[in-house]
């Protein structure tokens, strides 16, 4: 199969070009070591190469050797690459000598030296619709950060399209495969991370029945903000299985230091109102079609359940919000208050140039998507605050279009960095 080009693919070479090392960071199989291989003059696969424990031993410093930039692949294996890249870097005094891949971030007892000055870092995530070739991309988040207008071209994504990729995700390993071969592959992976994965990242053995009951659990409330008391009380319900608060605020942290889960944090901003800002983030999936596989669903049980699906449309959106603003130096947050004004989308950028999204998967919503758009905008301090550069409605069946009250509508077949 033929190289499917990524839109980190630019980031990664220009980190390359300012930093000594790249540490690039993703969920087990979303394209790191591809992507990676291409750019790279040798390769260590720490977690293949078995004469890998006893070089560290006796030669460290053999492990380095190679042409460069030299891809340390999986390097959280053993955490001890990490200060032996950091110094080579300072001896080497180069760019672009190394690039470290990992699926997993270290153990919390594993002490690691900053490598601010050294290194930079790189998130990749699960394919976009843009990488998938399912969106055009003429609808561009980097326009709405600018404050211009997007192209409207006339493009669809019919429900049966968007249930379908719910279903079968992004991973590039899935790329032309059947919803039936992604359904099997996805719950393959759901089961790996609770009899495997989740125990082996912490280091202590845990239950699968619970992890597979908290992951279910976070697939009922995915796009929410939900507490892990709430999660613990919704497993006990649904699921017959008694999990304490502890034990999941556990998992969920060995979740996330697997890059399986991905918080979407709270937006911070200066309001005019009497409300109160609710800190806690949303959590999401790494790939929303995890959390079908994690419930058992398929696509005729989505489409029997669209209040679900929305939510998992919503999931879907963020996660390509999150690969198209980082293209563009930004970061994807969420509004709510304690006046129970949301926005489902704050894409902000470091020098605090914004846009504000609202997702719908149909067309029945969009007014009160919009008046949710307008009303923030009023609440915010304008001394303290920029005013917004756009605010969007980002749709599933929708057509793209520009509203009377000048809120872009953005079908997700549209929508690219």
């Amino acid at each position: 199969m033929s190289y499917r080009t990524r839109i980190t693919d630019t980031e990664l070479t220009r980190k390359l070009a300012a930093s000594g090392a790249v540490l690039v960071r993703g969920p087990k199989a979303c394209g790191k070591t591809e992507s990676t291989r291409r750019l790279a003059g040798s390769v260590l696969s720490v977690d293949r190469d078995a004469n890998v424990p006893l070089l560290l031993e006796t030669a460290p410093a053999r492990l380095l050797l190679g042409k460069t930039p030299r891809l340390i692949d999986e390097w959280q294996e053993r955490p001890r690459l990490w200060d032996l890249v950091r110094h080579e870097v300072d001896e080497r005094g180069k760019k672009g000598q190394f690039i470290l891949t990992g699926s997993a971030n270290p153990a919390d007892d594993v002490r690691l030296h900053s490598g601010a000055g050294r290194f930079t870092v790189l998130d990749m995530r699960t394919m976009s619709w843009q990488e998938l070739g399912l969106s055009t991309g003429s609808a561009s988040l980097g326009r709405l950060l600018a404050g211009e207008a997007p192209a409207f071209p006339e493009t669809t994504a019919p429900l049966e399209s968007i249930v379908e990729r719910l279903v079968i995700g992004g991973f590039p390993g899935l790329l032309g495969a059947t919803e039936s071969q992604a359904l099997d592959v996805n719950r393959a992976y759901v089961e790996l991370l609770a009899e495997v994965d989740i125990s082996r990242v912490s280091g202590v053995k845990r239950d699968p029945l619970k992890v597979a009951a908290v992951l279910r659990s976070l697939a009922r409330n995915t796009a929410t903000l939900v507490e892990t008391t709430t999660l613990a009380a919704d497993i006990g319900e649904a699921d017959r299985v008694e999990v304490s608060r502890p034990t999941v605020a556990d998992y969920l942290s060995a979740l996330d230091r697997l890059m399986v889960t991905e918080s979407q944090p709270a937006w911070n901003a200066h309001i005019r109102s009497s409300a109160s800002l609710r800190k806690s983030p949303k959590r999401h999936f790494a790939d929303p079609c995890l959390a079908v596989a994690a419930v058992g669903a398929d696509s005729t049980a989505l489409l029997d359940d669209l209040k679900f699906t929305g939510f998992l449309f919503e999931s879907l959106v963020i996660h390509d919000l999150r690969v198209y603003a980082q293209a563009n130096d930004a970061r994807v947050y969420h509004y709510r208050d304690s006046s129970e004004l949301e926005v489902d989308a704050i894409v902000q950028k470091r020098n605090g140039d914004w846009c504000a999204i609202e997702v719908k998967l149909g067309t029945g919503q969009f007014d009160e998507a919009a008046a949710n758009l307008l009303k923030l905008v009023s609440v915010l301090d304008s001394r303290k605050v920029k005013p917004p550069k756009s605010l969007a409605i980002i749709t599933g069946t929708g057509i793209s279009h520009l509203r009377a009250d000048g809120i872009s509508v953005i079908s997700i077949a549209a929508l690219g960095a």
